[in-house]
């Protein structure tokens, strides 16, 4: 597995990821390069699975780095949109425990009443 610096102090993933964003853009540009960015770092990762399972290349280190980079994008993109990635992640957990009240359940996956919007 890669090896990971550990900080004393918690990095704010997000602002760390601000310094790096491309500032010369204009908006509607700055949404596309990074929902573009998403989708192309979201195929890397999936290509890194693929020749996982057929070929048998494992190289989590590789994956490890994929999703680094989505995640750059992902932390870009929720800062041009003015929200953070821990709103983004506790509307996700309120609505998964609204869904799966008692855990993951096949059948309510199936039969979602999605109102959490």
């Amino acid at each position: 597995m890669a090896e990971c610096v550990r900080r004393e102090i918690k990095l704010d993933y997000q602002e760390e990821c601000k310094r790096t964003m491309p500032k010369q853009m204009p908006r509607k540009e700055s949404l596309t390069n990074m929902a573009l960015g998403i989708a192309g770092e979201s195929g890397e990762i999936v290509d890194c699975i693929k020749k996982n399972i057929y070929p048998g290349h494992e190289n989590v280190d590789k994956i490890v780095y994929e999703i680094g980079d989505l995640l750059w994008y992902l932390a870009n993109l929720c800062t041009l949109l003015d929200i953070t990635l821990e709103q983004c992640m506790e509307m996700n957990v309120l609505k998964l425990k609204k869904r799966y009240p008692n855990g993951f359940d096949k059948e309510r996956s199936v039969n979602r009443n999605d109102d959490a919007y």
